[in-house]
């Protein structure tokens, strides 16, 4: 299989690179944010997770119901746990997950209370899917479950309801797409060697994959797309690259955000972030402002267009870090200053009905004691 650079672990693993032979982002120059950007964003407090904990993924129905997911209680001598809040509008609220034996929440995506979807970590034999109760997350059952060549990585609802999960079955990267009480499996993607990490709804009936792919002597970066059939774009060419998020405005306006771990150097440095757009043709890597650390999500606004990444700046920890699409321009922002000293953000997505925009992630760059699960809020 292609190797995988950290893009499911909330850490960046690799070397630098040079980067210099990369365009800058597509029209004008690239600037820091000043206020009242950087203040709009307002860290969020996510109280009751045992450190070391970090929330990986977040999805919102709305102002008052969101989900955040991840794993708690990383320690040396400890049985690391899953985690869960539950967002009512007013605070975060941890999940009684006392049920499940699993590790970890990898993913998590829902458009109502009643629509909420999980994937998690392997335990024992297959990977668990797990649907919302209303109160707490609840294993579902779905063809293949158990076997063990069944890895399922990440998830996504559509308004319609429909159900889409990612990973591979009997060897191969899938999806896995449920209707009302109805699971199938789809067919294979046409690819080789892959990991696929993320899968995000379009429009009813297309949904769009990334993650990497094997290419000889490492990996590269995996865009591709399903609406009955598979279209894969050519590869995103870089050294161990993994695209973490994508985001498709159209099939001539994709965004692939992503790490790039670079050849070889010592264990702990950080990797390059990466920025890629596909405009219907070809992939153009862009500059997103600066050179050592990783790009985590993307998020659009309420018209469909990608609107805000987030990431982590290795030489700038001091508040967390995000690239705001300004028209044709991605301008670097920085979070606010809060109770987290070097935040690392794994997730960003849009509140549906409103401008707003939900962040998570955990209060240091390192998963270790005594790192918490954080988030962060921007307003309508």
């Amino acid at each position: 299989m292609a190797g995988t650079i950290g893009v499911l672990s909330g850490t960046a693993l690799g070397p630098s690179a040079s980067r210099a032979d990369v365009p800058a982002a597509r029209t004008g120059d690239r600037r820091t944010v000043p206020a009242p950007w950087a203040r709009d964003w307002q860290a969020v407090p996510t109280s009751g997770s045992v450190p070391a904990a970090q929330l990986r993924r977040v999805a919102a129905a709305g102002p008052r119901l969101a989900w955040a997911v991840g794993e708690e209680n990383l320690g040396a001598q400890t049985q690391q746990q899953a985690l869960s809040m539950v967002w009512n509008g007013s605070v975060w609220t941890k999940s009684d997950l006392s049920h499940l034996t699993h590790t970890r929440i990898v993913d998590v995506a829902g458009v109502r209370s009643s629509a909420a979807w999980a994937v998690g970590h392997p335990t024992g034999d297959g990977s668990p899917l797990l649907r919302w109760d209303g109160t707490t997350w609840r294993e579902a059952d779905f063809p293949g479950r158990g076997e063990p060549d069944v890895r399922l990585t990440s998830v996504a609802v559509g308004r319609d309801r429909q159900v889409w999960v990612c990973g591979t079955r009997d060897g191969a990267a899938r999806l896995l797409h449920g209707q009302g009480r109805r699971w199938r499996w789809l067919d294979p993607l046409p690819v080789e060697s892959v990991n696929l990490w993320r899968v995000v709804v379009r429009r009813p009936g297309e949904v769009w994959v990334c993650g990497d792919r094997s290419n000889g002597g490492g990996w590269s970066g995996l865009v591709a797309r399903w609406d009955g059939a598979w279209t894969t774009l050519p590869p995103i060419a870089g050294l161990r690259l993994g695209i973490a998020d994508v985001h498709a405005a159209g099939p001539d306006d994709v965004w692939a955000v992503g790490t790039e771990a670079g050849v070889g150097g010592p264990i702990g440095r950080p990797g390059n972030p990466a920025l890629s757009h596909w405009d219907g043709t070809a992939w153009t890597r862009l500059e997103p402002g600066f050179t050592l650390g990783s790009l985590t999500g993307i998020a659009g606004d309420a018209r469909g267009r990608a609107a805000w990444i987030s990431g982590w700046n290795f030489s700038d920890q001091s508040r967390s870090t995000y690239l705001r699409r300004d028209g044709d321009t991605w301008t670097l922002a920085r979070g606010p200053a809060g109770p987290a000293s070097g935040p690392y953000l794994n997730d960003v997505t849009s509140v549906p009905g409103t401008r707003g925009f939900w962040s998570v992630g955990m209060t240091r760059s390192a998963p270790y004691p005594p790192t918490e699960a954080y988030s962060e809020h921007l307003g309508a």
